[in-house]
């Protein structure tokens, strides 16, 4: 079966406004030299909620654009995207990056607000290709994750580590003595980011129709030290339904002791494209609607958080009718996501 997490990320360093995403052929970076101060303003944005909400990006440009040519309902719509908190994606090693980090905890504390991030640079992070970098190797990933693990320090920052990092390994895609290591990168990683015990830190689990037993992801988990985190994560850039994903987590947490997760909820609200449709099932399928707003206030106990960890409206890779590359806006997809 295809990865049905390559939805995923945009290949994207991460300026504080960056994303990241998963393609045969990697996006171009796209950056931002700094954040924008805390409260700029904007017509499509207002940062009243629990985590902090970029003032500018795509989806503003969007906004702005349809307004000035009287596309009025559809920048209405497409405000949804705007306004919401989404995950930062920490996807290269450019110079600078520890910086941005640094600007976007320091634009996050001055709202008051939470910060999100995605850390995604673990070596061969995708080796089916569709998402291909990382780090060259085990020592350049751990001087990485050091210095970005410094750069948010004290911050009270959430995130994610490594999306599809264990359940590649689970599927073969990594094999030999790699396994070893990239296991030993997570422990590694996760202890970094928690030196502080400000941050928390939630390592992927994959999704419910990716690896469906449960005993291998938890001992996946396990090895790679996910005891030290605050929980995992599951459905990043998936399209899972939050009621799959709860039951999934919770046969996931019932092993691990009761340990708490997060689910990515950006693109879930009419659930996945019909199961055995291929590459259509999780690149750009049609039909898919925005999830759960971004909350804390899940109702699950062991439910820490819905997130838009991917960013709603980033193309999955070039496939489907005119579809961009991973990690580009596309602004007729993300319209659908926000009326469906």
């Amino acid at each position: 079966m295809r990865r049905l997490s390559r939805a995923l990320l945009s290949v994207t360093t991460v300026a504080t406004l960056g994303v990241a995403g998963c393609s045969d052929d990697p996006s171009t970076p796209t950056t931002a030299d700094s954040p924008p101060a805390a409260g700029s303003p904007s017509a499509a944005v207002e940062n009243a909620g629990e985590f902090y909400v970029e003032p500018t990006g795509p989806a503003v440009d969007q906004v702005a654009q349809w307004e000035a040519a009287g596309r009025t309902a559809d920048a209405t719509a497409i405000r949804r995207i705007a306004a919401a908190p989404m995950a930062v994606w920490f996807a290269d090693g450019n110079p600078g990056y520890a910086d941005r980090a640094r600007a976007l905890v320091t634009a996050a504390s001055t709202a008051s607000t939470t910060p999100l991030l995605v850390a995604y640079h673990v070596p061969q992070r995708d080796c089916g290709g569709y998402s291909g970098g990382g780090a060259s190797d085990a020592a350049a990933y751990r001087t990485w994750i050091a210095a970005l693990a410094d750069a948010v320090r004290g911050s009270g920052a959430i995130v994610v580590l490594e999306p599809d990092a264990i359940t590649h390994v689970l599927e073969g895609c990594v094999t030999g003595a790699a396994v070893t290591e990239r296991y030993a990168l997570l422990a590694e990683a996760i202890r970094e980011l928690k030196k502080d015990g400000t941050v928390r830190v939630y390592l992927d689990a994959g999704n419910p129709s990716w690896i469906k037993d449960v005993d291998r992801v938890v001992d996946g988990l396990q090895q790679a030290g996910v005891g030290d985190a605050d929980g995992f994560s599951l459905n990043v850039a998936n399209f899972e339904t939050t009621e799959a994903n709860i039951a999934y987590g919770d046969e996931i947490s019932n092993r691990l002791g009761g340990k708490n997760y997060v689910i990515d909820t950006s693109r879930n609200g009419n659930g996945p494209a019909e199961v055995g449709s291929g590459d259509g099932h999780w690149c750009n399928p049609p039909g898919r609607a925005l999830g759960a707003t971004p909350t804390t206030a899940t109702g699950h106990d062991r439910v820490d958080a819905y997130l838009w960890i991917k960013r709603p409206g980033e193309s999955d890779g070039a496939c489907g009718d005119g579809a961009p590359e991973a990690g580009q806006w596309w602004p007729d997809y993300a319209l659908g996501l926000a009326t469906n």
